[in-house]
């Protein structure tokens, strides 16, 4: 697996867009790619990644990012595992590095972000739970902890349980 910048990243895409033997795919899920995503790159979400194995044959490079680089890195791991013989490369930083550079992205949705939505539900459910649990029953610390932890779990894996639900939700359709 190779890393580049996205400075690399932005050039390669600026010059090899309409060459077939390039990919360019976002993993993200089909709801944060409609939130932000990089003009000229394919969505193909990692859940499906299976599913697109075809498509990669035969292709000389893949140029694979999500929003911060652990799922493309997974994707990576996938295709080789898979026998995609292309080189795999890796924007390393994803998105957030994408965004940090100052470089454009489009949206197709203008709702609030997932990320957002995640962020104000779980501060929303340990407020509430710790007043629930010094007024109603001690037992509602529980509901703080579960969150807490499942922040916890979301920061070291990069897999937000809480993000999947939520988009799921009627509003993020």
């Amino acid at each position: 697996m190779r890393e580049i910048t996205v400075q690399e990243f932005k050039n390669t895409l600026e010059k090899e867009s309409q060459n077939s033997s390039f990919d360019f795919i976002n993993v993200c899920t089909t709801t944060e790619y409609n939130e932000k995503h990089i003009r000229g790159v394919r969505s193909v979400p990692l859940n499906t990644l299976h599913d697109h194995l075809n498509e990669f044959r035969g292709k000389k490079a893949i140029y694979i990012h999500c929003r911060s680089g652990n799922r493309s890195r997974q994707a990576i791991e996938t295709l080789a595992s898979s026998g995609i013989t292309a080189e795999l490369i890796n924007m390393n930083g994803g998105l957030m590095a994408w965004d940090k550079a100052g470089f454009e992205t489009e949206a197709l949705t203008h709702r609030m972000p997932i990320m957002r939505q995640v962020l104000l539900t779980a501060g929303l459910l340990t407020v509430v739970s710790a007043v629930l649990s010094l007024s109603v029953h001690g037992a509602f610390v529980y509901v703080a902890l579960f969150v807490g932890g499942g922040q916890m779990f979301a920061g070291l894996t990069g897999w937000c349980g809480l993000s999947y639900l939520l988009e799921r939700m009627p509003w993020n359709k």
